[in-house]
């Protein structure tokens, strides 16, 4: 294979969920603002049972939509997705690796260019020397690392491909400390059960004291242990550019790009997110979108 830009493993296009909410925004792969996108379709399952209701859900589709039992069915669809792609896949089942010859020449960046928070600002221009990735929550031991400290850790580098929920796709060469890694350090709690990314760029408007409105994502703990998922601060053999989330960005590779949150600044263990913004666990999610985007 020569290196390219490779076509999507899994995007299916769709309506969103809340189309009022994600009007004038951009979803894909990453921290994103601009026109609106459809986000794929994993609910295959359901196509059978809709199927079924026929004339019915062609003649009375307001009706229906506006049933509480039908609308759970379509809440239930995403974490049937998830159990399936647990079944089917396995916990530990690994995402496809290259080669170096299959690596795109560039490795596009996307959404959130460069971060317009003054505190981002001031850390790039010092080249991230004053950076810290907090690590807290549920644990038995708040951490905090340096980039030095954290290039100075076991590492592991794989070379996957990037699916965006856009359509497109880049092969990429990715080293990070394994996220499992920095977990036995800070040995969360029993009732620890998602680990939350907070990250340094907002997304609407400047974040304030009152209003965050900076990017964040999730996964559950099968993923946070998974042997790829990785905290990435080399891309192709170079330092990560600003571009593409410079210092720190998560590599949750069986995942969709918007999980792949960049500009890391915090990790949070939780046993919820009921307290946490839209309560979905996403600024994505927030606005509609699957929590669970594996492919």
């Amino acid at each position: 294979m020569s290196a390219r830009t490779v076509e999507p493993r899994s995007v299916i296009e769709r309506e969103p969920k809340r189309a009022a909410k994600t009007k004038g925004k951009k979803i894909a792969s990453g921290h994103l603002r601009g026109r609106s996108a459809d986000k794929p379709n994993r609910r295959h399952l359901l196509r059978g049972a809709v199927a079924t209701l026929g004339a019915a859900m062609l003649t009375g589709c307001d009706k229906i939509s506006e049933n509480p039992g039908f609308a759970n069915v379509l809440k239930s669809a995403e974490s049937l997705s998830h159990s399936a792609h647990r079944v089917v896949a396995g916990r530990r089942a690994m995402a496809q690796e290259f080669t170096e010859a299959d690596i795109a020449p560039k490795f596009k960046g996307n959404g959130t260019l460069v971060p317009m928070d003054a505190d981002y600002r001031a850390m790039m221009q010092n080249g991230f020397a004053d950076w810290k990735l907090q690590i807290g929550g549920l644990v038995e031991k708040p951490l905090a690392f340096s980039l030095a400290e954290l290039r100075a850790m076991p590492s592991r580098t794989q070379i996957t491909r990037h699916d965006c929920v856009e359509g497109w796709s880049a092969i990429g060469k990715w080293k990070g400390v394994p996220l499992a890694h920095l977990l036995e350090q800070a040995k969360p709690l029993a009732s620890a059960k998602f680990v939350v990314f907070r990250c340094a760029d907002s997304m609407d408007e400047a974040s304030t004291a009152t209003l965050d409105t900076r990017y964040y994502e999730s996964v559950d703990l099968d993923d946070a242990y998974h042997a790829q998922t990785v905290l990435a601060y080399e891309l192709n053999d170079k330092p990560l550019p600003v571009t593409n989330g410079a210092p720190l960005r998560a590599r949750i590779e069986r995942q969709l790009g918007y999980k792949q949150a960049k500009y890391l600044m915090r990790i949070e263990l939780v046993e919820s997110f009921d307290k946490i913004r839209g309560g979905n666990g996403g600024y994505w999610e927030d606005e509609g979108y699957d929590w669970y985007a594996g492919i």
